[in-house]
């Protein structure tokens, strides 16, 4: 199976500007942004937007979260020692 491509490389594939993606998806721009540069997780009901706006399955495209999750364990010094 190949590579899934992310909502930025299908929209580059379909030559689909951030405008007409916001247009066919109704969704906001700042949500869509922030689902574009890896910043927020998207819900069911927005991928499937997306992803119909696209003319694709949910399933077609890599929705995964571009930045990493720092796991910070401990309350800090205020609290006196952290685990």
């Amino acid at each position: 199976m190949d590579r899934l491509k992310n909502l930025a490389e299908w929209m580059a594939e379909r030559n689909m500007q951030l405008d007409q993606l916001l247009n066919r998806s109704g969704l906001e721009k700042r949500v869509v942004t922030a689902i574009l540069k890896g910043n927020y997780t998207s819900s069911p009901r927005q991928r499937e937007r997306l992803a119909s706006a696209l003319g694709l399955a949910v399933d077609e495209v890599a929705w995964g979260q571009g930045m990493g999750v720092d796991h910070i364990h401990g309350h800090g010094p205020q609290f006196g020692r952290s685990p």
